[in-house]
């Protein structure tokens, strides 16, 4: 360890906030570490070594990289990267000058020093995030190796190690990605693609990888907008069977994420645009000596491994000058392949090293007849023939019988599948621990349980054995139903093991099932297929694979035969299909279809729980394309079937969904009445299976709806405090469904409504981040809905286009709910940028979409709106026709309880009357609604009406009174009544 005294005199250099510590290699900002590259760092050090003076190109360049012929272009780009890191151009700060042709100066005023502040104060920069696995043994033999990818990695975005199988491919990626973890904001991330054999599900799994939870079909597009704002490494590993798919997946990312780089590893290039290739070598042999010695032969790569893992298998095999030219002639033979030398070294525990070569000997020739094949693929496919033909028979069958695993699997999984037919299926324990001990099978141990794995390589080669042997399709079938007698455990298990544990013992299961259906469907194995799908419909939920849910269940339904035996199935897979087009697509005709047969199905089994999920989910499909009327129809039908059941979960969760239909049908006082009557007698579920029966957690969903209300009702601190209680339970659940409801229903729109914008800002770059995370694209076009109303709001003409293209994709998705209030907003927002004429039409369009469908909660703000539109233009007949769209106001908002709204109405009529000179009046009218508010005088409309308030008492009684032929003329009703439309 170093002397802590030598470490707190080294030398340092301060210019501005900025201290450079050259021998701990560290750039400090006020004390704080800085991310910096190492060479960025070297050209700063020099710089400021030599501050004042002209260091040349030449200079830096062999000082920075010595031994090393780079081009002039690495040396600009590290010199613009350093610029960006110290600020320059910021305040005015000015560090490095470029003298043209010649070098560069280091300009700032400089202070060296023997002392700097102790490491205690020196606050570094969080650890990287990263997924890279910790390496069971070193890597031996390839530092050279990465050192040169690692500057070439220096000078390209990607980057394709490619080799034959075996050859240690993965063990320098890992390599790489360990030293690029201080490298990148954003982290590191290892993709193992060996699992996966569908190109399709390429960029799905690099999204769940990096922690991006898709829930619609636009994996490519939700993965590119994830990654835009991002610095991070992509290590995609095992490329080469899904070269095609990964190769658009990464053309994609680089082309839009510009501090995304990808290090990929293949036995063929991607062929990507790009793409730099780096072609691995065998790991080095000596050459044929008879009289090599053992000191000699270690200088070796090849033999240096070969010692090791022997040295591991054997406990303490050592290599002796006899053995030195035998084990040289071994990994000679095995053309210095890693794999097929970790191999032999661990058969050391039972062969001598000339027993070894000489069985080797015998299988190489053996193989020598494959002449189709390449020479390396004979090489490698040799040592894992001779391998196999080493094992007892039982542990040949158990290999053979676990190639059908695509992922890691456990011990249980292992012995299921594997176990000999003797009648008694017998676990075979034993036999899985001999082959983790000879490297064949591979364990890692992680929370709660042990997984294994076979290595790529391994599992093709013993795949080929079991379709030998003639049992394929049956441990294929076996397989599949142990799998789907695995996920209804797993069901089962989610509503008593902690979530984390849980994670750990099935989530890495999604690899195969994938394979198990692929085989059932492919092979007409039907019913398995449609059993292990059925089964994995909850597995998908909590994993939130919502799109690959849907697709799973449509080709279930598409395969699965006639006949009523099949109605089960048939129901759970179709209100599966329901849920899921929801989140992905929206509410389109298809989702209410799904849950209408579901339903169907559900009353011939007399399935009371089915019934009130499909129940539930189309009164959420009528919630969302504004049918409120006939989602309160359906909700009465839910308190109907849980009251006669005694179902109290279900009778009080649906007051939510009664509350939230009467809210938008303009009822608020009943509205308020069913949202605390079921948050008041809410009862948390003891299983987490209530929770996916009603999607959300109800009684937070229910303050979301509550805070609405209480804003219409002219409570407006008290819809900012309940707002803000749902969101901060939502982010407490850790749910993505639960957070984008409480910050789309409830927290944005209530910051908009109380005219806090700065608030409504960052709640608005919650929302983008979120549903960018996620994928979800009608929530996603609800969003942008908010942010173009926030644009607006602020003065904003871009706003207008926002708006417009959140509305067409709400259109395009059947998504309806609140259309007519942002109609209203863009016909406003068309208003106040001069377009009168397109306002007209947009605000005409609101009101009649509202009145015909129902959801009138709005209309007041509507009519006023309308009013305000008319107001622009010039003539006593427009004013008079607003003035009557402000009093249709009044009588909408007071009929439906909502002071707010009637707060707005009685602020427009007032300042026209207060204009047309009925000043009395005007403060008559707006002073009778401004009493009646107790709480909210901090908020935009009532500091507002306290302003005019103000205005209109300064006025006095100098004004023409309400008799005036002004007033009168204005105050004359005119047009059609909408009064009398309400609820359909």
């Amino acid at each position: 360890m170093k002397d802590r005294s030598v470490i707190s005199t080294a030398r340092s250099y301060a210019f501005g906030a900025f201290v450079v510590v050259p021998e701990q290699q560290l750039l400090l900002q006020n004390g704080t570490a800085v991310r910096i590259g190492g060479r960025a760092l070297d050209i700063l050090t020099t710089l400021v070594e030599q501050a004042g003076e002209l260091v040349s190109k030449d200079d830096l360049l062999s000082r920075v990289w010595p031994a090393t012929v780079v081009d002039e272009s690495n040396l600009k780009v590290n010199v613009a990267a350093l610029r960006r890191t110290l600020g320059e151009g910021s305040a005015g700060a000015r560090y490095i000058a470029t003298v043209s042709g010649r070098g560069y100066r280091f300009v700032a005023p400089v202070r060296a020093s023997g002392q700097r502040a102790p490491l205690r104060d020196i606050v570094r920069p969080p650890p990287r995030t990263h997924n890279l696995p910790a390496p069971a043994t070193r890597i031996i033999g390839r530092d050279d190796t990465v050192d040169i990818i690692d500057r070439q990695l220096e000078e390209t975005r990607l980057l394709t190690i490619v080799g034959d199988g075996g050859i240690g491919k993965t063990t320098v990626a890992l390599a790489l990605a360990e030293r690029a973890i201080v490298s990148f904001e954003h982290g590191v991330w290892f993709v193992d693609l060996a699992s996966v054999g569908d190109p399709m599900l390429v960029p799905a799994t690099i999204a769940g990888t990096i922690g991006l939870t898709v829930h619609s079909a636009e994996v490519h597009t939700a993965l590119r907008a994830f990654l835009r704002e991002r610095e991070l490494m992509l290590v995609l590993d095992n490329c080469e069977h899904l070269v095609a798919a990964v190769a658009v997946s990464v053309e994609r990312i680089l082309a839009d994420a510009a501090r995304v780089r990808v290090l990929a590893t293949s036995r063929e290039p991607l062929r990507a645009r790009g793409e730099r290739i780096f072609r691995l070598s065998p790991l080095a042999t000596p050459p044929n000596a008879p009289g090599l010695t053992a000191a000699d032969a270690m200088a070796f790569p090849a033999i240096e491994l070969f010692v090791e893992r022997a040295a591991a298998s054997a406990g303490g095999f050592t290599l002796t000058d006899t053995d030195a030219p035998v084990v040289a002639e071994i990994c000679g033979r095995l053309d210095g392949m890693a794999l097929a030398i970790e191999l032999a070294a661990t058969r050391l525990d039972t062969f001598r090293v000339r027993e070894l070569l000489d069985l080797l000997d015998d299988r190489f020739r053996l193989l020598r007849g494959w002449r189709t094949a390449p020479e390396r693929h004979q090489t490698l496919t040799a040592t894992l023939d001779w391998s196999y033909n080493l094992l007892p028979d039982s542990e040949k069958t158990i290999l053979r019988r676990l190639s059908v695993f695509a992922g890691p699997f456990s011990l249980e999984s292992a012995c299921a599948v594997s176990a000999v037919d003797d009648g008694s299926r017998v676990a075979p324990v034993a036999d899985v621990a001999n082959l983790v001990a000879k490297s064949l099978v591979a364990a890692d141990t992680v929370p709660v349980a042990t997984r294994y794995r076979l290595l790529d390589t391994t599992r093709g080669y013993a795949r080929r054995k079991l379709s030998e042997s003639g049992e394929l399709d049956a441990i294929r079938q076996r397989y599949a139903e142990h799998l789907r007698d695995r996920a209804e455990r797993a069901e089962a298990e989610w509503e008593t093991r902690p979530t984390a544990e849980w994670l750990a013992l099935y989530g890495r299961d999604v690899d195969d099932i994938r394979s198990a259906l692929n085989w059932a469907f492919g092979s007409c194995s039907i019913s398995v297929g449609v059993a292990l799908t059925v089964a994995a419909i909850p597995f998908w939920e909590h994993l939130s694979l919502v799109d690959e849910c849907r697709t799973s269940v449509e080709r279930a339904l598409a395969s699965i035969p006639g006949g009523s035996r099949h109605n089960r199935d048939r129901m759970k897979l179709l209100t599966a299909l329901g849920t899921t087009l929801l989140h992905t697509r929206g509410p389109l005709p298809d989702v209410k279809d799904a849950w209408t047969t579901a339903l169907r199905l559900a009353e011939q089994l007399g399935d009371h729980a089915y019934q009130l999920r499909c129940l539930w989910g189309l009164c959420d499909y009528h919630t969302w394309t504004g049918a409120h009327q006939s989602a309160l129809t359906i909700a009465h039908r839910i308190r109907a079937i849980a009251n006669e059941r005694k179902d109290l979960a279900a009778s009080t969760n649906v007051e939510r969904q009664t509350g939230t239909a009467l809210r938008y049908l303009g009822e608020t006082a009943d509205a308020r009445r069913s949202l605390e009557r079921m948050i008041s007698r809410y009862v948390p579920p003891v299983a987490r299976s209530d929770i996916a029966r009603f999607q959300l957690d109800p009684r937070s969903a229910a303050r979301g709806t509550l805070a609405n209300v209480l804003w219409l009702q002219g409570h407006p601190d008290q819809a900012i405090a309940m707002a803000r209680r749902q969101l901060e339970e939502a982010r407490a659940a850790d749910h993505a469904l639960a957070l984008c409801n409480a910050l789309v229903h409830a927290a944005c729109p209530i910051a908009l409504l109380v005219g806090d914008l700065s608030d409504a800002e960052r709640l608005l770059a919650m929302i983008e981040s979120h549903v960018a995370k996620h994928a979800m694209t009608v929530w996603s076009a609800m969003g942008l809905c908010l942010r173009g109303e926030w644009l607006l709001k602020s003065g904003d003409a871009a706003g207008l286009a926002a708006l417009r293209r959140a509305l067409d994709q709400l259109c395009q998705t059947g998504f309806r709910m609140r259309y007519p209030a942002h109609l209203g907003a863009l016909a406003e927002g068309l208003a106040a940028h001069g377009d009168v004429g397109a306002a007209h039409a947009a605000i005409d369009d609101a009101i009649a979409l509202s009145a015909d469908s129902g959801e009138v909660w709005c209309m007041a703000e509507l009519l006023r709106i309308k009013g305000n539109i008319l107001y622009l233009e010039d003539g006593t007949r427009t004013t008079r026709a607003a003035a009557d769209q402000y009093l249709q106001a009044l009588e909408w908002a007071r009929r439906q309880g909502a002071l707010s709204w009637e707060l707005r109405g009685a602020i427009s009529l007032a300042e026209l009357w207060h204009r047309s000179g009925a000043s009395e009046q005007a403060r008559n009218l707006l002073s009778s609604t401004y009493v009646r508010f107790e709480e909210g005088f901090g908020t935009r409309d009532v500091l507002r009406a306290r302003a005019l308030l103000d205005e209109l008492r300064k006025a006095g009684d100098g004004r023409p009174r309400a008799d005036s032929p002004n007033f009168t003329a204005i105050n004359e009703r005119r047009g059609p009544d909408l009064t009398k439309l309400g609820r359909a």
